[in-house]
């Protein structure tokens, strides 16, 4: 039979086992085992799960099947093993068919034999037949089924072979051909019906192994394999008062569950980090300590952690202290942080050099092009920052994530989205500076007001105007960057304002906008190269 499946044949040195008998029992479906399921979801689509199989097995060799795994198990990851090493158990061979019973698959079985098709009569409407016609049933040769490799069989093995499918089921390969009294015909006649399913069919993806037991009797083993079809997502909440910009904070784990299986009272963990994970087709802190978080309302009491975090290796793990259920197709959320009282600040940041990306310029371009560097963005930043330190009532680990922010209103206190973006990955004590959107009341306006260029001498002189509007009813502070883009020896000779350096092409000027004023920079800078 066509069907996709993976065979793992583990080879065993003579000498290492002792003689079994050479007639092992028909296959014994697994059962459930006594222990939780156990799972750790990695925030790169895929997971980790951990569960018990109850066997029983006889001394020689076993036939075991379980086809309790998810749709997205990776064949070649899974590890069975007894978790107390009391037994020696040995794997003589383990099989993954993942390719379920369908119509199609089954009518493949019969190819070259005969089988019966049921014809329904033609109807209209809701299905009332045309002129009193009844079922009929004919027997027709099938000459070929149609049955084509499932997607997931298609992509496993690479571009060419899954090209090569996808060719041969768009030509035609994908259309049964049937013959009935002596004639061919492509598509099916009616609906098919089997005399039996066979010996071999499976209705669910299933594992399979041929089993080498020293001794009879039952065994707690523990089955554990990498599957895809799932994932995890950090979401955080930030909301500010209608005045000020103390900040109060909510974490959410968002967990997704499209693996094909559902996993009752799972013990559940979530991986942080870039672990490496080669693709297909592709060659102790926290609140408190020990992980604990503490409510930081006035009585400052103790809240039992839905979360707790550690350092695992080079990433962090977080564990739900709670039992949950994780339903197939199932998205749910668990809070593992909230702290109030957070100090923030907000920043208004005017970079208005306007750079298309997609033109690659050389060195001698940037320098000799008058024009180049000169197109202005009005657009004035506005960005959260804010310390993730125990000293300012946070100092967890925090997953990379979305981060929506929350003002409330001066008038009944109603909550205002205001902004939102992405944090990567962030550890304990570093400062996060966050992008929420564009100010709508300070503008910023940037030209060159010179421009010399002397080829013999190898210099460039040029001198900016930058100027920022602020009609706001209060004073704001902007941070004016510029960048020094014609080349890496430069000279600022005159300003208008202090400046710091923050890179070697990238100065900032500080500067506070009275209300409705407007504030103008100016700077030279000389290049020599």
């Amino acid at each position: 039979m066509n069907r996709a499946s993976t065979v793992t044949v583990v080879f065993v040195s003579v000498f290492a086992l002792p003689v079994y008998a050479q007639n092992p029992s028909a296959s014994v479906k697994a059962s459930a085992g006594k222990t939780a399921p156990a799972l750790t979801i990695y925030n790169q689509g895929f997971g980790v799960v951990r569960e018990t199989l109850g066997l029983n097995l006889r001394e020689g060799e076993n036939r075991i099947t379980f086809d309790g795994a998810t749709a997205h198990l990776e064949p070649d990851s899974v590890v069975l093993r007894d978790p107390l090493g009391k037994r020696s158990l040995r794997i003589l061979e383990q099989n993954y068919e993942g390719d379920p019973l369908s119509q199609e698959l089954l009518l493949s079985k019969y190819e070259g034999q005969n089988v019966s098709f049921l014809i329904q009569p033609q109807g209209s409407g809701f299905g009332a037949p045309v002129g009193g016609g009844s079922e009929r049933i004919v027997i027709g040769k099938v000459i070929r089924s149609g049955y084509v490799a499932h997607t997931q069989g298609m992509n496993r093995y690479g571009a060419g072979y899954s090209q090569a499918q996808y060719g041969f089921s768009s030509g035609g390969g994908n259309q049964p051909i049937i013959e009935i009294d002596g004639k061919l015909r492509f598509g099916l006649p009616g609906t098919p019906i089997f005399p039996s399913l066979g010996e071999d069919a499976i209705l669910k993806p299933t594992l399979s192994w041929t089993l080498a037991s020293d001794k009879n009797g039952p065994l707690e083993a523990e089955i554990s394999y990498v599957t895809g079809g799932m994932s995890w997502e950090a979401d955080y909440n930030l909301v500010a008062p209608a005045v000020g910009d103390t900040l109060e904070l909510t974490g959410l784990v968002t967990i997704d569950n499209q693996s094909g299986r559902s996993f009752e009272n799972a013990r559940l963990k979530l991986m942080a980090g870039d672990v490496k994970k080669i693709q297909p087709n592709q060659g102790g802190g926290g609140f408190g300590g020990g992980g604990n978080i503490y409510s930081n309302d006035a009585d400052n009491r103790l809240i039992v952690p839905a979360v707790t975090e550690k350092t695992f290796d080079e990433y962090h793990l977080y564990t739900l202290e709670r039992a949950t259920t994780l339903r197939d197709r199932e998205t749910k959320q668990v809070e593992f942080i909230r702290s109030n009282g957070i100090d923030s600040k907000r920043i208004y940041v005017y970079d208005g050099f306007r750079f298309n990306a997609d033109q690659n310029y050389d060195d001698d371009y940037r320098r000799q092009r008058r024009e180049y560097g000169t197109a202005s963005n009005p657009k004035v930043w506005v960005m959260r920052e804010f310390v993730n330190s125990k000293e300012n009532r946070l100092g967890m680990p925090l997953p990379k994530g979305r981060v929506r922010f929350y003002r409330r209103d001066d008038k009944g206190g109603a909550l205002e989205f205001v902004g939102e973006n992405v944090i990567d990955h962030t550890p304990q004590g570093e400062t996060l500076r966050v992008y929420t959107g564009d100010d709508f009341d300070v503008v910023g306006e940037r030209r060159q007001v010179n421009y010399t260029f002397d080829s013999r001498k190898q210099i460039v002189d040029e001198t900016f105007e930058i100027k920022v509007r602020n009609r706001k009813k209060e004073p704001v502070t902007v941070r004016v960057v510029e960048h020094l883009y014609r080349w890496a020896n430069w000279e600022i000779t005159a300003k208008s304002d202090g400046y710091t350096k923050k890179n070697s092409r990238t100065v900032e000027f500080p500067v506070t906008v009275a209300p409705d004023q407007e504030k103008v920079i100016t700077y030279t800078v000389h290049y020599l190269w």
